[in-house]
């Protein structure tokens, strides 16, 4: 976490992927298709305190939610959910701080608190690719 914070001195964004080193950052794989996926991610970003969902394009698999911090500052955040196959799904997360110092590791932060909340959602369709 030190790691963390000493990259948000420089850096104020972070976001997840397939290819990302850190494995905390990496996209994640849940076994339904886009559209339930869709539902089941839209329902649970909605009931968690303290964001707030800007505008949701379920075309493109996208959500847009804002989050303040303690700070005052603001955190924007996008959500995609990304149809992998008919019967799996993956969710990346791109959260950024507006303003120009950085984020002292708070995006990173956010990042893992949206992905346990879904994971602890979706458990029984979590999975570790596109298996």
């Amino acid at each position: 976490m030190l790691k963390r914070t000493v990259i948000g001195l420089l850096r104020s964004h972070e976001q997840t992927g397939d290819k990302a080193k850190d494995p905390m950052l990496k996209s994640h794989f849940y076994k339904l298709s886009k559209e339930k996926a869709w539902e089941e991610v839209l329902s649970t970003l909605k009931k968690m305190q303290g964001y707030k969902v800007l505008h949701e394009v379920q075309s493109v698999g996208e959500i847009v939610l804002e989050k303040r911090t303690a700070f005052g500052r603001t955190m924007d955040i996008t959500v995609s959910v990304i149809s992998v196959n008919p019967v799996n799904a993956a969710v990346d997360i791109y959260s950024a701080s507006r303003g120009s110092f950085g984020d002292l590791g708070s995006n990173y932060r956010v990042i893992l608190e949206l992905y346990r909340a879904l994971d602890k959602k979706l458990s029984a369709y979590k999975t570790t690719g596109n298996s």
